[in-house]
């Protein structure tokens, strides 16, 4: 994984929002058929990088039109709660730009449907798992990623691409995509700008570096079997050497 796995350190987070909006730009850009497809990450860290995308220079220069929208996993709220990722990314961008996004109807637990929905819109590798072009992740302050927690069911999961997972120390219940569907992307982005999370980031790089090594949190089982897997980081996070 060390041959394959690309740090990209940028000054802040705001330099990391506009660099990665400026790689999805490309991403737009590209040519081939269909849609390029894109999953997008919850909670707090991306939300400075949907705003960017939502402003100038990239509201304009995005082609929106070639992009569908996905989300990688959802709180088991309505989409109008405070707590939805759905709202959040709404709020940022969805509503500035005209684009095609497929929310996770996680309050109603139906983690089949969603993965039904994955299937029928996304072309599937020769295993039969569909390849995003790209999947956007974050990391928690505990090492998890989309709603894959520690300790928690869906990290077994090896046949489903879609759950809804028991998280007991949030006293939460969450839809999210498990590492087979993860694994099979083209592009996995993790992005973790900030100094709190700079010991996490070392942990997790260091694990990375080892290759059949444990795997100390559940990010570090985000190991793109064929695609690239690139951790965006700021100077806060980034382990000092």
């Amino acid at each position: 994984m060390a041959e394959r796995l690309q740090t990209i350190v940028s000054k802040d987070a705001a330099d990391l929002a506009r660099r990665v909006a400026e790689r999805i730009q490309r991403l737009s850009e590209e040519n081939g058929n269909g849609p390029r497809t894109i999953a997008l990450s919850g909670g707090s860290t991306p939300k400075l990088l949907y705003e960017t995308l939502a402003d100038p220079p990239f509201r304009d220069s995005v082609r929106w039109n070639r992009l569908e929208l996905f989300f990688g996993d959802e709180r088991s709220v309505p989409p109008d709660h405070k707590d939805s990722n759905y709202r959040m990314a709404n709020q940022a961008l969805l509503s500035h730009v005209p684009v095609k996004a497929h929310r996770m109807h996680a309050e109603t637990g139906e983690a089949a449907a969603y993965e039904r929905l994955v299937r029928e819109r996304i072309r599937a590798n020769r295993d039969g798992i569909p390849v995003f072009d790209l999947i956007l992740l974050g990391m928690g302050g505990d090492g998890h990623t989309a709603s894959l927690f520690p300790g928690t069911k869906a990290l077994e999961e090896r046949q489903r691409l879609v759950v809804m997972n028991e998280v007991p120390q949030m006293q939460t219940r969450r839809m999210t995509f498990t590492y087979p569907l993860i694994n099979a992307a083209q592009r996995v982005w993790v992005l973790v700008p900030g100094a709190d999370k700079r010991q996490r980031v070392r942990e997790c790089l260091d694990a990375l570096a080892k290759p059949d090594g444990e795997k100390p949190h559940p990010i570090v089982g985000v190991q793109p079997t064929h695609g690239e897997l690139v951790w965006w980081l700021d100077e806060g996070s980034a382990p000092q050497s």
